[in-house]
């Protein structure tokens, strides 16, 4: 029933034309800041963690601070509450100098909330922009944050936001034998949900540890559908710069259980792709450490590869005929994944590095996607806020 009652809110808020100004989840302060006033507020937050108001932006810890709430803790994921740190980079609990309330970091020690930090807490808040791809670490915070409110019995509000890769659900599911912190669930790589509905889905199908579900609000996106292109305002990471590399990212992140750089170190991250082989194409690039990406893939090393910053990535939607082409091209194969396999762990299985090491068509790999993303597909519609 609490499901089907966002659902309606959801339907309420969609009630006006769709060629209206989007309004997200956060920028509707109306909606929740009432059920949070007199609460000890914890909030699960970023760089991208803003409200939108006339001449700019403000981010939503000072905004609902100037409300009168009180924020007790910020918990910050992966590249920080500033967003800076590089990708796989440790970030250490910390103060906000601007408030000085107390940053904890969900990507330094513990990728879960402590007991012991949720127990001065009335509430947990999550607003973190996402971009659809199933190894983008913020969805994994997102759920251990989910189930630290729901063993602490604290409830979890969701302010929700487009998901700019939202009309695509494509891929392999995932094996739950490769779960992982850039793969927690049995979704495919691009999985079609914005957060407050794979929020919805993660508590519905008791995917959270012993099956537990939380006291689960959505504040939903207004004028939004799945098929409404969104240019998001903030990069969400260091290396995710613009809305052609979100549109790239799902495609070309399989690059990063290879020797094959992706653009970190350059000025087109996840618009490039190359290594030192001359065959991967004419376009050359050399990875430089930049703030954002420290000692990058193939430093200080002249990479030949393809230049896709022109290529209409949301049309082309999600392929693997990159990743086909570049190890047909190694030149060393046995050298072409990285030691451990990460490879496995973003694609969600060995069937990927087995297949290219077979010779295995891309056409005939989509087939072995099959019956797990019909299914998938067919669970989704229960979860879904938006057209």
């Amino acid at each position: 029933m609490r499901f089907l009652s966002l659902l309606l809110l959801a339907c309420i808020c969609f009630a006006g034309s769709t060629f209206a100004q989007i309004q997200t989840g956060a920028d509707q302060t109306n909606l929740y800041v009432p059920s949070l006033k007199g609460k000890r507020v914890g909030m699960v937050v970023n760089h991208t963690s803003v409200i939108k108001r006339a001449g700019g932006y403000t981010h939503l810890v000072d905004s609902l601070q100037a409300l009168g709430l009180t924020i007790k803790t910020i918990f910050a994921p992966e590249h920080g509450f500033r967003g800076q740190a590089s990708a796989g980079e440790k970030v250490d609990n910390s103060r906000d100098a601007k408030t000085g309330i107390s940053i904890v970091s969900l990507y330094g020690k513990n990728y879960k909330p402590t007991p012991a930090q949720l127990d001065s807490l009335d509430v947990l808040l999550f607003d973190i922009q996402d971009v659809g791809a199933r190894f983008y670490t913020y969805i994994s915070t997102m759920h251990y944050a989910m189930e630290a409110a729901a063993e602490a019995g604290k409830p979890f509000i969701v302010l929700d936001r487009p998901n700019p890769n939202g009309h695509l659900v494509d891929g392999p599911v995932l094996d739950p034998a490769f779960k992982s912190f850039v793969g927690m669930h049995p979704i495919p790589v691009v999985h079609g949900l914005t957060v407050g509905e794979l929020a919805g889905m993660i508590n519905g199908e008791k995917w959270l540890a012993g099956g537990r579900q939380v006291s689960l609000t959505v504040i939903p996106v207004k004028n939004y559908t799945h098929a409404t292109p969104y240019e998001l305002p903030i990069a969400p990471s260091p290396n995710l710069p613009n809305l052609q590399s979100i549109l790239l990212y799902p495609s070309i992140c399989f690059f990063e259980g290879t020797v094959v750089s992706v653009g970190r170190g350059t000025d087109k991250q996840f618009q490039v792709i190359g290594s030192p082989n001359p065959k991967n194409g004419r376009f050359q690039f050399t990875p430089t450490d930049k703030p954002g990406a420290v000692n990058p893939p193939n430093e200080g090393q002249l990479c030949y590869g393809l230049d896709l910053t022109q290529v209409n990535a949301r049309k082309q939607g999600f392929t693997l005929k990159y990743v086909i082409d570049f190890y047909e091209k190694a030149p060393e194969k046995d050298k072409f994944f990285l030691k451990g396999n990460f490879i496995d762990k973003l694609y969600g299985s060995d069937q990927l590095r087995k297949q290219l090491i077979a010779g295995v068509k891309e056409s005939a790999i989509r087939k072995s996607w099959e019956p797990a993303l019909s299914q998938y597909k067919a669970k989704r519609k229960g979860y879904l806020l938006y057209k």
